[in-house]
């Protein structure tokens, strides 16, 4: 089934944008011309592909169409570099699963070592990031798998630190007579999300397994670090945004030298490998600099 070109732009920017106003402007088109371009290709493909609202949201469908034209744009744009051949068109973008702590602590030094590359990044849990490859909505994720994503090549990036942290006022309240099973079943702990399971992996590790310990819901890396500095909580923090606070005495170890480390990989979709190759150079530079290495 031959697809479209223009109508597959068009379905990308609607859904990138969330608007078929913002989707003009940024094709250079009336917002008549998009309108039609959707339906067009709704109709040829007989299934709805956009959600139309404010803002506007793909169908499975849709979505997967829309990646696979930012797919072409990106593979357009390597040939076109590997082959030294000019070419007039804009900034190529790349879609990429990543945890919140990775991106808060030495992703964005990969995303800085590229030129002419827009990131659309995907953030979930480490051990869920994958699932997004599987799905063919991203080209590539930083993931806590040690085995490939079926189609996907897989590189080991090192492993990202995580301390135990507790305010000391904290400490001197909920763990007086130490980090004993009781006292963490009675004292707050801070959780990124439903999926966030490092909490439960240090306490199985360290203190007992089964713990169900009261937990205040934070979805923020530096909250997280926040929240643990002001009392609210202990949590799993990420090594290097930790270890000044506690130099300073502003945080304490709820047990030391009980780091939990999870090993990271990234895995890039094999079609995609060549085109992004850059970009797995650059993640592999940063995460040797940042990420405890074997």
């Amino acid at each position: 089934m031959q697809l479209d070109q223009n109508q597959l732009a068009a379905l990308a920017a609607v859904l990138r944008l969330g608007s078929f106003d913002q989707a003009a402007q940024a094709l250079h088109v009336t917002p008549s011309a998009i309108s039609q371009r959707i339906k067009a290709l709704e109709e040829h493909l007989g299934a709805t592909l956009v959600h139309r609202g404010q803002p506007c949201e793909a169908t499975p469908i849709g979505a997967r169409l829309a990646k696979h034209a930012e797919d072409i744009t990106l593979l357009a744009a390597a040939l076109h570099r590997d082959l030294g051949l000019p070419t007039e068109q804009g900034p190529t973008r790349i879609r990429v699963a990543v945890n919140a702590d990775s991106l808060a602590t030495w992703f964005i030094d990969a995303m800085a070592a590229l030129d002419g590359v827009l990131f659309d990044l995907v953030l979930d849990d480490q051990d869920h990031s994958a699932d997004w490859l599987r799905r063919g909505e991203v080209s590539a994720a930083v993931t806590s798998l040690t085995t490939p994503v079926t189609g996907c090549d897989m590189r080991a990036l090192g492993a990202l630190e995580y301390e135990a942290t507790a305010s000391p006022a904290f400490m001197a309240r909920w763990f007086g007579d130490g980090v004993t099973r009781a006292a963490l079943e009675r004292a707050p702990c801070l959780i990124f999300n439903a999926k966030d399971q490092l909490q439960r992996r240090w306490c199985d590790a360290n203190v007992a397994t089964g713990l169900a310990p009261p937990t205040h819901f934070l979805p923020s890396t530096h909250a997280f670090v926040d929240a643990a500095v002001a009392g609210v909580g202990w949590g799993m923090n990420p090594a290097d945004l930790v270890r000044g606070h506690l130099a300073q005495g502003r945080l304490c170890a709820l047990i030391p030298g009980r780091a939990l480390d999870i090993p990271l990989t990234w895995q890039v979709s094999r079609v995609m490998a060549p085109a992004l190759a850059p970009l797995t150079k650059a993640v592999q530079k940063s995460a040797k600099a940042k990420l405890k290495q074997p």
